[in-house]
């Protein structure tokens, strides 16, 4: 055991007794991964961050979520406002 090398894991050839399928049972994968390029192998954060932006660009919001939830969160900010009794008039010129 090397002092600047990290320990491998061990990997085992399990194979379930009653398990008559295609592929690994045991495979852990996200339900839309096949549909993101976000979500692969990729090295470094440079490309992350190019993936995520390309994606962005290509798959438009065409269902106005996005305008949606800045709504709900003005409303809320406006309730907290007048909750905790805040006084807007601090932000007008006195003259």
């Amino acid at each position: 055991m090397g002092i600047l090398s990290t320990r491998k894991n061990k990997k085992y050839s399990y194979q379930p007794r009653y398990y008559k399928g295609d592929g690994n049972p045991y495979e852990l994968k996200h339900k839309f991964d096949e549909y993101r390029v976000t979500a692969g192998d990729n090295k470094g954060l440079k490309t992350k961050f190019n993936n995520a932006i390309d994606d962005y660009r290509h798959n438009g919001d065409r269902s106005g979520a996005n305008r949606r939830v800045l709504i709900i969160i003005g409303v809320l900010i406006l309730v907290f406002l007048y909750i905790i009794d805040f006084d807007l008039s601090i932000f007008s010129l006195k003259r």
